[in-house]
């Protein structure tokens, strides 16, 4: 476990999500006008309540790096809205079709179908104009960053996730399959949310990116063994989504091809994993090996 106490790492994720909020309620268009129902419905998706666990691993890595600043919330906001869009698209009925997100209806039952899918997209594509507008990074910088979120959040990362995702399910895959799944689908965007901190800073090493892509890859799959985890453990009203919807939706789970008990096994395994890999970093991970120990600890 991290130097840092579990009772600080709370402290740590909301010190950052303080910072992302800020800078999204700035991005965020206001819910007036004509298109009134598509910003009421892209702010409804991004403020509801969210852990900010991508943004706090964005801020987490640049500390590790260097230090956080202006254009470290700036990336993360975007990262932020990326997932948000990712789940109004991954709630659609033509997906996994949930009702509930976080404790409260999903957007297409807030609103509508029409009105989720291009919230969805109004996200996705503020998230890439936020990073296009960092003009206090070099030119270089800046098109790594959209380089690598388009990447790993795109056709290369989480959205082959999903389609991977869709076309499995109702058959049983195996454990490589899976893995390579969710590499895709949760992992990637974890991965980014990693490396575009280190990347903001402007100060990142070769050596000290690929520790943080070993150390993301590896609490990426711990963060899915843990949601397999708690679909299996917790209740409706602890997860704020529908419990057993795996099972429900007839779904590979590590829990299902594994067993309970060694899919705990796999997440410790990884957690120590990523732990090796911030060994370089010392006290400066800090904030980093405690957002791990959150992530394989939390119960919802």
């Amino acid at each position: 476990m991290s130097s840092i106490q579990a009772s600080q790492i709370q402290t740590i994720i909301s010190h950052y999500s303080a910072q992302v909020d800020a800078q999204l309620e700035a991005i965020l268009p206001a819910a007036t006008g004509p298109a009134e129902s598509l910003f009421a419905a892209m702010r409804y998706s991004v403020f509801n309540g969210g852990k900010r666990l991508r943004p706090a691993l964005c801020f987490a890595a640049a500390d590790a790096v260097a230090t956080t600043d202006i254009n470290t919330a700036k990336v993360a906001a975007a990262l932020e809205m990326i997932h948000a869009y990712s789940l109004i698209h991954d709630d659609l009925p033509a997906m996994d079709d949930d009702d509930l997100r976080r404790g409260k209806p999903t957007c297409h039952i807030q609103f509508d179908e029409a009105t989720a899918i291009l919230a969805g997209d109004g996200l996705q594509s503020l998230a890439f104009q936020q990073l296009c507008e960092l003009s206090e990074l070099s030119p270089t910088i800046v098109l790594e960053l959209v380089s690598t979120l388009s990447r790993l959040g795109g056709c290369s990362g989480m959205v082959a996730g999903q389609a991977i995702d869709l076309a499995a399910t109702g058959s049983r895959v195996d454990l490589d399959a899976l893995k390579v799944m969710h590499a895709h689908k949760t992992g990637a965007l974890i991965e980014a949310s990693v490396l575009m901190g280190a990347l903001a800073t402007g100060q990142a090493s070769p050596e000290q990116l690929a520790a943080l892509k070993d150390f993301a890859r590896a609490i990426g799959l711990a963060f899915q063994i843990q949601d397999d985890i708690l679909d299996v453990e917790s209740s409706t009203e602890q997860l704020g989504k529908q419990q057993g919807s795996d099972v429900t939706n007839l779904k590979s789970t590590y829990t299902s091809i594994l067993g309970l008990e060694s899919a705990r096994s796999e997440a410790a395994a990884l957690y120590d994993q990523s732990m090796q890999s911030l060994e370089g970093f010392g006290e400066k991970a800090d904030s980093l090996r405690a957002i791990a120990a959150f992530i394989v600890k939390r119960n919802h």
